[in-house]
């Protein structure tokens, strides 16, 4: 630490002129928001501390009574904001007030637009609050000194938001911290009583921690009829009531109290896509009230992130993203629960391997997974709305979620043949409603692209029968098809995988052709195994091709192809697959290249190959000797 007195100055994040420019100037028409930001940062570090002192009660001294106080001075044009909380040492303030958004500055500023109305709403997406403090000052002081910390040395932040700050030692007798904001000389608003209060009473009003203000005193007073009022000394009042709205009834709580209350939990600056508040009665007894994003939070792909989910015990705060309450996938999900049934020193260790936990968890998945298939089934818009922005993390569900795997396979959308488009808006429910009759299995297509899938040769027949198949192209989709085989009783089936029967969609002229096209073709396959050899695991004549002369299959028993490069991306050891090659007969250039020689005919076999490859895989391990193979025949034509 520095020597008593002593300045250090440090610079910002280089991207920090652009951060303070873009909260000063995007949110100028919601400057308010400043004061809820920086009360609920407050509340929450009187939270910590409460829970702190379960164990350790001598961190409360002789300050038991845990508060936020707002105060101002008209002369000197300061707001001050202080709580008496858990505080923080040196190194948190260097890591919480110096680094902006932490990790995920590059993703911020990746994802600027420089539409104002658009980019504000990144900020409470990333985290950076506090910043919002610059909205309306040209200098912001923070006093603190950790609860830890037993001496009545503190430290001092200090900042004019212009590329650097500085850190010194500064005497402080108590614990906690004050933000001491020095406001420009356009916001004398804020230097009003009335005014302030208004601003807590419309954001925080139902935080846990009391928010206080100054009343000044009020002297002895006599009415007309000489009855005298006592006087009363000035003393700090607190403003909120104090009472968690999440043990309010829901009836008498409005949708613009609940849109407040998602903004001060979640530290967002947008109302929630929607909500569900529950009092669960029986074996156990909790609280939730759990919200849905409209947007996606910069960490959504970090799946060691901790959660958004809040425990309390009796109203009592215990911790922060208790991830033990919420499966990963559904790491999206803000909000709390409350219960009476767990004691109030309650550890991550306990909560891992606990009845009442589990209990929990299992109902607030099922209600979030309830709450989105209302979504859906009343507002296919705005289900689409969250579809695009977190159907991806869904997709990690029936892999780590098997007991709710039908539940969230009704949540699922997909790209389809039916439709032109790479809009993911088709229900497995939808599928089925549309199945040919005769049909028995869901078919679907995983490939790099939409436009590979679309195009893939796999499709050809069933394009031509009419029938429809999904069409998938994200990197998870292949993971999640591996998890997830059967939807009411229907099973899902690959179209590039295994052997294709189409069942009762093939009638009996069909089968004969097949039949026909397999014999008349026999002694081609033997020269196609002959001369392809180890490359390929068998040659046979294919049912799904009627434009192209060639694909690969992939084996029922073998890994797919694109789950080889799912694995090969992660830097996993990937076994040496062996495809199928599916030749079609009645193509011209397969009818012309077995008129060929033995040595021109095995050299067309390698061509079309590495075509079907390609088609499949997107690449080829040697593109260098299919290009030259290819010209040599090219020439000879």
């Amino acid at each position: 630490m520095a020597e008593a007195g002593q300045t250090e100055k440090h610079g910002f994040q280089t991207e920090v002129k652009q951060l303070l420019h873009l909260m000063v100037h995007s949110l100028y028409s919601n400057k308010e928001i400043f004061l809820r930001e920086l009360v609920s940062n407050a509340s929450d570090a009187a939270d910590k501390l409460r829970f702190k002192a379960l164990s350790d009660n001598s961190l409360y001294g002789d300050d038991s009574e845990l508060h936020v106080r707002i105060s101002f001075d008209k002369e000197a044009r300061t707001v001050t904001i202080s709580d008496n909380g858990v505080g923080m040492t040196r190194d948190e303030v260097m890591n919480h007030l110096g680094t902006i958004a932490k990790s995920g500055t590059a993703d911020f500023f990746g994802q600027l637009s420089g539409d104002q109305a658009k980019d504000s709403q990144l900020i409470g997406q990333f985290g950076v609050g506090f910043y919002s403090a610059f909205i309306v000052a040209d200098e912001v002081v923070v006093r603190t000194r950790s609860a830890f910390d037993k001496g009545s040395i503190g430290v001092e932040w200090r900042s004019k938001g212009e590329g650097e700050f500085e850190i010194t030692e500064t005497e402080k007798a108590r614990r906690g911290t004050d933000i001491i904001l020095h406001l420009k000389e356009d916001e004398d608003e804020f230097l009003d009583d009335f005014r302030l209060r208004g601003i807590v009473n419309k954001y925080s009003e139902h935080l846990s921690i009391p928010v206080q203000m100054w009343k000044e005193p009020v002297p002895e007073q006599e009415n007309e009829e000489g009855e005298k009022t006592p006087a009363e000394p000035g003393r700090w009042e607190t403003i909120n009531s104090g009472q968690a709205l999440w043990t309010r009834e829901k009836s008498d709580i409005s949708d613009d109290e609940y849109k407040e209350f998602y903004k001060t939990v979640a530290h967002d600056f947008d109302d929630p896509l929607l909500w569900s508040h529950n009092k669960v009665e029986g074996t156990t007894e909790y609280t939730s009230l759990l919200y849905i994003p409209k947007r996606a939070p910069w960490d959504l792909w970090n799946r060691e992130q901790q959660h958004g989910v809040k425990l309390y015990v009796k109203r009592v705060f215990i911790m922060d993203d208790a991830e033990q309450l919420m499966p990963t996938y559904l790491r999206f999900v803000k909000g709390l629960i409350d219960t009476n049934d767990l004691p109030l020193n309650v550890s991550r260790e306990i909560l891992q391997d606990n009845k009442i936990t589990r209990s929990m968890r299992n109902g607030s998945t099922k209600k979030v997974l309830q709450m989105l298939k209302k979504l859906a089934k009343d507002d296919a818009e705005s289900y689409q709305q969250f579809w695009d922005t977190f159907g991806n993390v869904i997709k990690e569900g029936p892999a780590e979620d098997q007991p709710n795997r039908e539940r969230i396979a009704e949540l699922l959308r997909f790209a389809s043949s039916e439709n032109d488009s790479a809009v993911q808006n088709v229900s497995l429910d939808q599928y089925i409603e549309r199945m040919k009759e005769g049909q028995d299995k869901i078919y679907y297509i995983v490939a790099d692209s939409y436009e590979a899938a679309k195009n893939n040769p796999a499709l050809e027949i069933f394009n031509k029968k009419g029938v429809e198949v999904l069409l998938l192209s994200e990197r998870i989709d292949e993971w999640l098809m591996s998890h997830l085989t059967e939807f009411k009783e229907k099973s899902l089936q690959s179209v590039t995988r295994g052997d294709l029967d189409l069942g009762e969609l093939d009638d009996e002229q069909d089968k004969q052709e097949q039949e026909q096209a397999e014999e008349s073709f026999k002694d081609q396959i033997k020269r196609f195994e002959e001369a392809l050899g180890e490359r390929v695991k068998k040659v046979r004549v294919t049912h799904r091709l009627t434009d192209s002369p060639a694909c690969i299959i992939t084996d029922e028993n073998d890994m797919s192809t694109q789950m080889a490069k799912l694995m090969e991306a992660a830097g996993q050891p990937v076994p040496e697959t062996k495809y199928i090659l599916e030749v079609n007969p009645g193509h011209p250039l397969v009818e012309k290249m077995t008129a060929k020689d033995d040595r021109e005919f095995s050299q067309w076999a390698e061509v079309l190959l590495d075509q079907a490859t390609l088609a499949e895989r997107g690449s080829l391990k040697d593109p260098a000797s299919f290009v030259s193979k290819l010209n040599k025949l090219m020439l000879n034509v």
